[in-house]
C-alpha cells in the first residue's frame, strides 16, 4: 500500500511546484498574466486640494465680495441676487447689492459657479433639503448704503 502512495504523492509534488512559475497555455508558453487591480482610490483629497464645502465657501466669499451694498443714491438701484442652490432646487439665500457701485456681470458670474458647484456637492453626496422656495428680501436704501428689511421668506407649494 505504501508502494502504491509514493507515485501519488510524488505526482502531486509536482503538480504543485508547477503552479508557482508563471501560467502556462496548451502549447507550453507563458500566458499573458493579469493586469494587476486598480489602485484603491483614496476618498482623502491630496495635500492642498480644496475640498468640496471648501470650494463653495470659498467662492461664496468671493461672491459676497463683489457685492458692493454702499454707493446708491436711490432706493430703485439696490437688488437682490440668489446664492447657491438647495437640494430641492432654487437659492439658499440671497445677497443684497448696489447696482450703480457693483460689477454686476462679474458677480453674477462668481454666482452662477457657486450655484454649479453646490449643485454637484448635492447630487455628490445626496443631500436633502425642504422643498419651500425662498423669496428674495425687500431692500431698502439707508444712508447710501442698501439692506435687506427682512430675511429671505418662504413659500411652501
Amino acid at each position: 500500500m505504501i508502494r502504491s502512495a509514493v507515485p501519488s504523492i510524488a505526482f502531486v509534488l509536482a503538480m504543485l511546484a508547477g503552479c508557482t512559475g508563471a501560467p502556462q497555455r496548451d502549447g507550453g508558453e507563458p500566458a499573458a498574466q493579469a493586469p494587476p487591480p486598480p489602485a484603491a482610490t483614496n476618498p482623502t483629497p491630496p495635500a492642498g486640494a480644496e475640498t468640496d464645502t471648501a470650494r463653495i465657501r470659498r467662492l461664496e466669499v468671493e461672491a459676497r465680495a463683489l457685492a458692493q451694498a454702499d454707493g446708491c443714491g436711490e432706493e430703485g438701484q439696490c437688488r437682490t441676487a440668489p446664492v447657491g442652490s438647495r437640494p430641492c432646487g432654487g437659492p439658499r439665500t440671497y445677497v443684497v447689492y448696489c447696482a450703480t457701485s457693483t460689477d454686476t456681470m462679474a458677480l453674477f458670474a462668481k454666482l452662477r459657479e457657486l450655484e454649479r458647484a453646490e449643485e454637484e456637492y448635492n447630487k455628490k453626496t445626496g443631500m436633502a433639503s425642504t422643498c419651500e422656495f425662498r423669496e428674495p428680501p425687500n431692500v431698502e436704501l439707508s444712508n447710501a448704503s442698501c439692506r435687506a428689511t427682512d430675511p429671505p421668506s418662504l413659500v411652501t407649494p
